[in-house]
């Protein structure tokens, strides 16, 4: 194992002792350096930092700004140990960062969804049945994608109706209650799956046709797939995902659906928002008001609330 490698697993280790995830970076750092190697340097350029920041070609300029400060952040602790060093400088692609505007699905879009999930081709009949259930999972609580996925059998009460939530973004645990429908749509799948898979390989809830436990890639693509089929994103060619609503919006349409029903049911937004804040696992409810702005509905209903409380005033 060369220095450089040997270096970012020591960096990456020293990273998540202090309790990071490194989800991109434990990917994208190792084939950096590989990409320095293949280049035929044994320590970072920045000239090598920032031709690799920029691939591929057709990203996003955000996305090649994320790359490359990874990239940078590993230079900098790598600088103290091989003074050959380059750091790359914080403005060399400086792109700020910019939260996508959510897509709210209508419910005949999600219907379309899952019904397009069902009908997946699957030889054993689980892909579709596992697909279709997740995504309608995902729509109704307003998970985070991981934690749907990372949801073993015990996690899932189905006797008391409570998903416990564990190890999450920032560690966050939680439980959440969901409705009897949705309990029984996941009685129905665990019914049908163990039919299918009597000797599950593993303790997912959610398992593929070779009982192991569904990934994030998978799932994104089988989503972009299915929202290709029913004509949510533009087709593509090969195997790319194309561009369009994605699986997270579906967390963005569980909010923004609470927080409407809230304001047309006259109640106190502000008061119950900490209650929405907790049940989606933000750190901060900060976090959660983002949705007020985002969302032009929203935002005149929070004016309109506003204007209507000047007025009480005044009177």
């Amino acid at each position: 194992m060369s220095e450089l490698r040997q270096a970012v697993e020591e960096y990456l280790a020293i990273r998540r002792s202090l309790g990071f995830k490194l989800r991109r970076m434990s990917g994208a750092l190792p084939n950096f350096v590989a990409f320095v190697e293949q280049a035929g340097s044994s320590y970072i350029t920045r000239e090598l930092a920032l031709q690799w920041a920029k691939r591929p070609g057709s990203a996003q300029p955000a996305t090649w700004a994320r790359r490359l400060g990874m990239v940078r952040s590993f230079a900098l602790w790598r600088s103290t140990t091989d003074p050959r060093t380059e750091v790359p400088p914080e403005d060399l692609l400086r792109h700020p960062y910019r939260r996508k505007s959510p897509y709210i699905y209508t419910d005949q879009e999600i219907d379309r969804i899952i019904q397009a999930a069902r009908e997946l081709p699957s030889s054993k009949g689980l892909r579709a049945l596992t697909y279709s259930t997740l995504f309608g999972l995902l729509a109704v609580t307003g998970m985070r994608v991981s934690e749907a996925l990372n949801l073993d059998r015990k996690h899932v009460d189905l006797e008391r109706g409570i998903l416990t939530i564990q190890h999450t973004k920032f560690d966050k645990s939680r439980l959440l209650p969901v409705h009897p429908s949705t309990i029984d749509a996941l009685k129905t799948y665990a019914n049908r799956r163990d039919k299918i898979l009597p000797a599950a390989l593993v303790r997912s809830f959610f398992v593929s046709e070779q009982g192991r436990r569904i990934t994030d890639s998978s799932t994104r693509y089988t989503f972009a797939k299915v929202s290709r089929q029913i004509g949510l994103r533009a087709p593509v060619r090969g195997y790319q995902p194309g561009r369009g609503p994605r699986l997270h919006d579906l967390r963005h349409r569980f909010a923004v659906g609470g927080l409407i029903a809230w304001y047309r049911a006259g109640l106190d937004v502000e008061r119950e928002l900490p209650k929405l804040s907790t049940y989606l696992g933000h750190v901060h409810v900060n976090d959660t008001y983002w949705y007020l702005e985002a969302v032009p509905e929203l935002l005149q209903m929070a004016t309109e609330r506003l204007m209507d409380r000047e007025k009480e005033g005044e009177s």
